[in-house]
């Protein structure tokens, strides 16, 4: 009688990741099926893109490039800090409903659902870039970057994309239930606006001045425009980087962190 082959084990971290492409499955299900998402992810960055270059494109002096030019790495920006809210809500979602306390009865890697959570909120934020980009092409964006400078622009953005997703994905975990995790998200939504995103800093008062130059979004929106239109870069790379770097490794240690304290109550 002949046995059957042993069937070789696998390793933990192998069956994790199957656990988090599972996930990760779940999430981008969710995302095609959301019209409240794809409205966000789609249609908010034109929107704004389109309000801001007509509106204010002929009012607004930038020192040097066009309007449209300058406006392109702010909206960019803008659009990834809005997508926080999306994360968090769905995160607060999967605790509030019990989905979470089901997956815990399973043999499964825990925190893969916020796994899932992360890279569908990462993808999402690459199809507004993507679709900001094209679209400002067609409202007279004309970028002067060599393949080496936006290389280097969506290598900063990418930084930040994925600390903006562990930043809305911790708000979901500590928050209350959703109401709340929006409310947290509303904190990255407005802060870009105090930044260079879409005025120069240099006409400012004094003190909103300093407190735009210091905080964290504005060397992300520096950085880009000057590798995609070549104004100034002086600092403005290393510092985003310096910026978050950090933020990405810490909200993505805490949240994991809070997330088992939160399932061990």
């Amino acid at each position: 009688m002949t046995q059957a082959a042993a069937v070789p084990e696998r390793s933990s971290f192998a069956l994790a990741l199957e656990d988090c492409g599972v996930l990760v499955g779940r999430s981008l299900r969710h995302l095609t099926r959301s019209v409240d998402q794809m409205i966000q992810a789609v249609a908010l960055p034109v929107m704004l893109l389109l309000l801001f270059r007509y509106m204010f494109g002929a009012a607004i002096d930038t020192g040097g490039p066009s309007y449209v030019n300058y406006l392109i790495s702010g909206v960019l920006v803008l659009s990834v800090a809005f997508s926080a809210s999306a994360t968090a809500v769905g995160v607060a979602g999967d605790l509030q409903n019990g989905i979470v306390t089901r997956f815990r009865s399973m043999p499964m890697f825990g925190p893969a659902v916020l796994v899932g959570h992360v890279v569908s909120a990462t993808l999402r934020n690459i199809l507004s870039v993507g679709i900001v980009i094209g679209v400002g092409w067609l409202v007279d964006f004309r970028p002067n970057a060599t393949a080496g400078e936006w290389c280097a622009a969506l290598g900063i953005l990418l930084v930040f994309v994925l600390a903006v997703a562990w930043i809305g994905t911790l708000f979901g975990v500590v928050a209350g239930g959703v109401e709340a995790a929006s409310g947290y998200a509303m904190i990255l939504v407005f802060l870009p606006y105090a930044s260079s995103a879409l005025v120069p800093s240099e006409g400012m008062p004094t003190v909103l001045r300093v407190i735009v130059e210091n905080q964290p979004f504005t060397p992300v929106v520096d950085a880009v425009r000057a590798l995609l239109i070549g104004t100034p870069l002086g600092d403005s790379a290393w510092l985003a980087l310096a910026w978050w770097v950090p933020i990405l490794l810490l909200s993505a240690g805490f949240t994991m962190r809070v997330f088992r304290r939160r399932l061990a109550r």
